[in-house]
């Protein structure tokens, strides 16, 4: 077989390869999750994936890239470019998970994602001081703010606290966000509220310890089926 003839059919075969891929993604926004640690986030967004059945070619989720938040944004940025370059069609939007807990690193991933194009793509999803925070919110109310000590992190306080609300949670256990469906609503509407809430108050009041911006991916996850991708 001559060069060009099998030059066309590789070629003829990669568009068949793409199609096929995009075809079995629903109509629905194509989105990139991208969390600081390999378990306790990357397993609670999956779980909520699968929860609301979004189809898994439409959201990948992945915590293989370290828990400094700038090795999170980095990772992003190049799954998000070998996507593009791939030609299966871009991600619509790309959100970077990470706390700020003990980070030298927070205030730097804040102004790349800042940096990057096209805008409105990617999308920081912090914490302060960590993840737990938000699950905290779904027991109480609380802009409190947690603070380091001699032998614990402010993350390390505010884990203590979480476990008197939930004496058996855990970083990294299975099932966390079929259990926080049990409280207090299946909705997740009360976490949500608090999460505004305390977000609203240390904007007013200048200091984000504690807050919480992940109340805005679970609502755009619960919501994702009615928008159609870019």
């Amino acid at each position: 077989m001559g060069n060009d003839q099998l030059f066309h059919r590789r070629k003829a075969k990669g568009v068949r390869d793409t199609l096929r891929r995009k075809a079995s993604r629903e109509t629905y926004a194509k989105v990139l999750i991208v969390c600081e640690g390999e378990k306790t986030e990357p397993l609670y967004f999956s779980e909520l994936v699968d929860h609301y059945e979004i189809h898994s070619a439409n959201v990948r989720v992945t915590g293989a890239c370290g828990s400094d938040p700038l090795s999170v944004v980095n990772y992003a940025y190049q799954l998000y470019q070998d996507e593009l370059s791939a030609g299966s069609g871009p991600f619509d939007r790309v959100y970077c998970v990470f706390d700020r807990d003990t980070h030298t690193t927070y205030q730097a991933a804040l102004t790349k994602i800042a940096s990057y194009k096209p805008k409105g793509t990617f999308f920081p999803i912090t914490s302060v001081p960590c993840f737990e925070y938000w699950l905290l919110l779904h027991f109480i109310y609380t802009t409190a703010p947690f603070m380091s000590t001699s032998t614990n992190s402010a993350g390390a306080t505010l884990l203590k606290q979480l476990q008197t609300y939930w004496p058996t949670y855990n970083k990294a256990a299975h099932g966390t966000f079929a259990h926080t469906l049990q409280l207090k609503n299946d909705d997740l509407s009360f976490t949500k509220a608090n999460a505004k809430r305390a977000l609203s108050q240390s904007k007013q009041h200048h200091d984000d310890n504690p807050s919480t911006h992940v109340h805005e991916l679970v609502d755009y996850l619960q919501n994702i089926k009615m928008e159609q991708a870019i």
